[in-house]
């Protein structure tokens, strides 16, 4: 049988290749859409919103912190597609006694490039899996990298304000986006205040749409805080969503840098 090992170093046995599957990633899961595995997931959760025909019509088990297990025991899955930052570890702890379980750990484009062929080997779909890394490979190539760099805040909570550190994706995806992330040497996610921006005097404010939905009026607010900061709301998807989505972030990214730099 198939032995494969996942991005936190677990194996994983197969013996057949899965036909009920249980995402419990939302980025995870529209890749699983991209890679046709429409028959194949039938249970998600309620942050999958990608693609709305799933979200409407596929079971939902739950929240990726709090997963309703019951509802996973009744689906009868042959695979479980997890994330180590995502979901909650003593969870995945008790699904994995009793059913396979695939966990990712993204930090990077490339770490991101190789959850997507490994579950693409998994469910049978690796070659529509390495046409789309390929296309997220090739998209990012054409990307450049800008002489001067604004340096930039990204938030993506509020009530305390948290931001992004080195070690995450979001960074990542900032770098690749050509903005200097001003909490670089901070680790995860940190919190900040408004007087902790106010000292650094960041020259862009990014707000992002997910997990707190930040919108228009928060920015307004923020504004009168940091005038010497543009504040600009972002799409939240493209800066932290690390599946078959990454193939248009590029393009979202040269449209942003070519609105503020």
């Amino acid at each position: 049988m198939p032995v494969y090992i996942d991005q936190i170093g677990k194996e994983l046995v197969l013996s057949s290749i899965p036909k009920r599957i249980v995402s419990l990633v939302p980025s995870q899961t529209e890749l699983l859409y991209d890679l046709g595995l429409g028959t194949e997931v039938v249970g998600i959760t309620k942050f999958c919103i990608r693609p709305d025909q799933w979200f409407r019509s596929k079971t939902r088990v739950g929240g990726t912190k709090q997963l309703k297990i019951d509802i996973i025991h009744q689906l009868e899955p042959d695979l479980i597609i997890a994330n180590k930052e995502e979901n909650v570890k003593e969870q995945i702890e008790e699904l994995g006694k009793k059913y396979p379980v695939w966990t990712s750990d993204i930090n990077d484009l490339s770490s991101a490039c190789q959850m997507i062929e490994q579950l693409g080997t998994i469910t049978g779909k690796r070659q529509r899996a390495i046409e789309i890394k390929s296309q997220i490979r090739e998209n990012f190539s054409r990307l450049t990298t800008p002489d001067s760099r604004l340096t930039t805040a990204y938030l993506i909570w509020q009530n305390p304000y948290m931001t992004v550190g080195t070690d995450t994706f979001i960074h990542s995806m900032l770098e690749a986006a050509g903005f200097e992330n001003v909490f670089a040497k901070e680790h995860r996610y940190p919190e900040t205040t408004i007087g902790e921006l106010q000292k650094i005097q960041p020259e862009l404010l990014l707000l992002s749409s997910e997990p707190f939905p930040f919108t228009q009026s928060h920015a307004e607010e923020l504004r009168v805080r940091l005038p010497s900061t543009r504040v600009v709301l972002v799409d939240g998807e493209v800066f932290s969503w690390y599946g078959s989505r990454l193939q248009y972030a590029p393009a979202y990214f040269s449209r942003l840098r070519e609105q503020w730099l």
